[in-house]
């Protein structure tokens, strides 16, 4: 059984119009692909919004939740994990995310941006300006910034593709 590309999804529980709609976009995007949508799994926000363009496009959304119970899962999460961790839960996003992109957010996705640099993974900013601040530069090849949705899915395509080369060799 072939494994599906998880793509994690990180954002603030509190966004503008603005953002959710290029999180909603960038979900509905991500179903298209088939790939699997992780987030955080709340009702709010970047986490609803993204959750929302998958689940009503036809795809996967599983959602990490930092409680102990579903209570604030969106309805649009298809797989809730309930950790009862609460923050700690950020290192389960990262690590169960083959590419991570972090669209506006606070601290919580300035955490999660951390981990995704820390453990080495594909970390893609999206319309998230404090993400430069944080990463600089970054590692070449591994951090990256896109103001639409379609260079997210395009990013994330080449970065796949490079990841797959490089283990085939």
């Amino acid at each position: 059984m072939k494994k599906s590309l998880i793509i994690g999804v990180m954002g603030g529980g509190t966004a503008t119009v603005e953002d959710t709609v290029s999180a909603y976009e960038l979900g509905r995007l991500i179903a298209g692909q088939g790939w699997v949508l992780l987030n955080g799994g709340r009702n709010s926000g970047i986490m609803e919004a993204s959750a929302k363009g998958a689940y009503e496009h036809g795809g996967v959304t599983v959602g990490i939740l930092p409680d102990k119970d579903h209570h604030r899962a969106s309805e649009y999460i298809a797989i809730p994990v309930i950790t009862g961790m609460g923050s700690a839960r950020n290192s389960i996003n990262i690590l169960s995310s083959d590419v991570v992109v972090a669209c506006p957010g606070g601290p919580g996705t300035l955490s999660e941006t951390a981990l995704a640099l820390k453990y080495d993974k594909p970390l893609i900013f999206f319309n998230f300006k404090a993400g430069y601040k944080l990463a600089g530069p970054g590692k070449p090849g591994r951090v990256h910034y896109t103001e639409t949705a379609e260079q997210v899915i395009e990013l994330i395509e080449i970065l796949t593709r490079k990841r797959r080369d490089q283990i085939k060799s």
